[in-house]
């Protein structure tokens, strides 16, 4: 499904030929999961990120097989940048 860092976006078998609404999804492979510095060694409610050029995604901690939010490089730094306020 991968080729090199470029992701191959596969649409639901459920989705009609003439698009709608619909969901997509990429398999991530082998990424390097990095958790926040302010998160301590006992874990909590925390979470991790990893770099998928274009891509960030972001998961939870502590449900690391569960759900997988995928934002804009862009957007993830203007979500950053908005905590700094």
């Amino acid at each position: 499904m991968e080729t090199g860092r470029q992701t191959m976006w596969r649409k639901s078998s459920y989705s009609g030929t003439n698009g709608g609404e619909c969901v997509e999804c990429a398999p991530l492979g082998a990424v390097e999961w990095r958790k926040s510095s302010f998160s301590g060694s006992s874990g909590g409610e925390c979470v991790e990120v990893a770099d998928r050029t274009p891509h960030i995604a972001i998961r939870d901690s502590k449900n690391p097989g569960g759900a997988i939010l995928t934002v804009s490089r862009r957007r993830f730094e203007d979500f950053i940048n908005s905590l700094s306020m």
